[in-house]
C-alpha cells in the first residue's frame, strides 16, 4: 500500500540509557534512514531514560497525524503502561487505551512494537547464521544449523506476563521450520535463565541471539556474565572497546557463539513503515 504520509510526523520511541550511549543508536539510525526517504513531514526520536524524553516529544509534532512506533521487542510493561502514560494517552477504564486517539486537531496513532512483527523471525535467523559464518572455529568446520542449539535471549519481567510472549512466539516459529536441532527461550529475570543454556542444550554447539533492540548494558555486559564470563574480564574488554564475548567460547563442554542484538538490522526501517501502514489502514478520519 502506497499511503501518503506527507501530512504526518513519525515518532520513534526508544528505551535509552544513562549508562551506555550505544543504547540510543538504533532509534537514531532508523530515524535518519526514514528521513532520507522523505516519506514523512517530520521524524522525531524520544527515549524513556534520556533526552529527548517521551513526555515532551508530542510538543514538537505539528502535523495533522502523528504515528508513534515503539522500538521495543514485546507488548509488555513499557509498551502497555510506561509509554502510553508518558504520552498522556487516554485509557478506557481498566481495559486499555484506544490505539487511535484524537487530540484537538491531531490524530495520534500508537502503533505496535517492531519486535512482534512477523518479519523478526528472519532477522533472528540471519543474526544466528552471520555470527557463526563470521567467527569460524579455529579447528574444523563451522557447525551446521541442524547440529546446533539456537537460543533466543530476552529480558523477561514479573511486571507483565506478555513480556516473554514475543520470545516464545519466535521459538515456536523457528522450531517449526526445523532448521536448528533445538530452539529455546532464555531470560534474564525469569526461568529458564540465561545460564541454563548449558543444561538445556543437547548439542555441543550453541548460538545465542539476544532479542534486544540495542547493544546496551544487558547485551554487552549482563548476558556475557550470565553465560559464564567473569565480570572483571567483561568490564575490562568493554572499557577497552573490545567484544565482551569472544566467539566461539568453550564453556561447560559446549562451544558458544553470541550474536549482536537485532536493533541495527537495516530491515527494521521497513518494519517501522509496516507498523505505520497497519495503523493508517485502521484510521477513520472524521468528516
Amino acid at each position: 500500500m502506497n499511503a501518503d504520509f506527507s501530512d504526518a510526523t513519525l515518532v520513534l520511541v526508544g528505551h535509552g540509557s544513562t549508562l551506555n550511549a550505544d543504547s540510543a543508536a538504533p532509534p537514531y539510525q532508523h530515524a535518519d534512514e526514514l528521513r532520507r526517504r522523505g516519506l514523512f513531514a517530520d521524524v522525531l526520536e524520544c527515549f524513556w531514560k534520556e533526552q529527548p524524553t517521551i513526555a515532551g516529544v508530542l510538543r514538537g509534532a505539528f502535523t495533522r497525524r502523528v504515528f508513534i512506533v515503539p522500538l521495543f521487542i514485546s507488548e509488555g510493561y513499557f509498551t502497555e503502561q510506561v509509554i502510553p502514560r508518558e504520552l498522556g494517552l487516554c485509557r478506557n477504564g481498566e481495559t486499555g487505551f484506544p490505539r487511535i486517539q484524537q487530540r484537538g486537531q491531531q490524530t495520534l496513532h500508537y502503533c505496535g512494537p517492531v519486535g512482534t512483527h512477523s518479519s523478526m523471525t528472519g532477522v533472528i535467523l540471519a543474526r544466528a547464521r552471520e555470527v557463526v559464518a563470521q567467527h569460524p572455529p579455529a579447528n574444523g568446520p563451522a557447525p551446521r544449523p541442524e547440529d546446533t542449539a539456537l537460543f533466543i535471549a530476552g529480558h523477561g519481567t514479573g511486571n507483565n506476563e506478555n513480556s516473554r510472549k514475543a520470545i516464545e512466539k519466535q521459538v515456536e516459529l523457528i522450531g517449526a521450520q526445523g532448521q536448528y536441532a533445538e530452539t529455546h527461550a532464555l531470560f534474564m529475570e525469569e526461568d529458564p535463565r540465561i545460564g541454563d543454556c548449558y543444561t538445556l542444550a543437547q548439542q555441543r554447539d550453541l548460538v545465542v541471539v539476544p532479542f534486544f533492540i540495542s547493544d546496551g548494558l544487558h547485551s554487552f555486559e549482563d548476558i556475557p556474565v550470565m553465560l559464564g564470563e567473569s565480570e572483571a574480564e567483561v568490564q575490562a574488554r568493554f572499557k577497552a572497546g573490545r567484544p565482551t564475548w569472544i566467539n566461539p567460547t568453550a564453556k561447560n563442554g559446549k562451544r558458544v557463539w553470541y550474536a549482536p542484538s537485532i536493533g541495527n538490522e537495516p530491515h527494521l526501517a521497513d518494519v517501522i513503515l509496516e507498523r505505520v501502514r497497519e495503523s493508517a489502514a485502521k484510521e477513520a478520519i472524521p468528516a
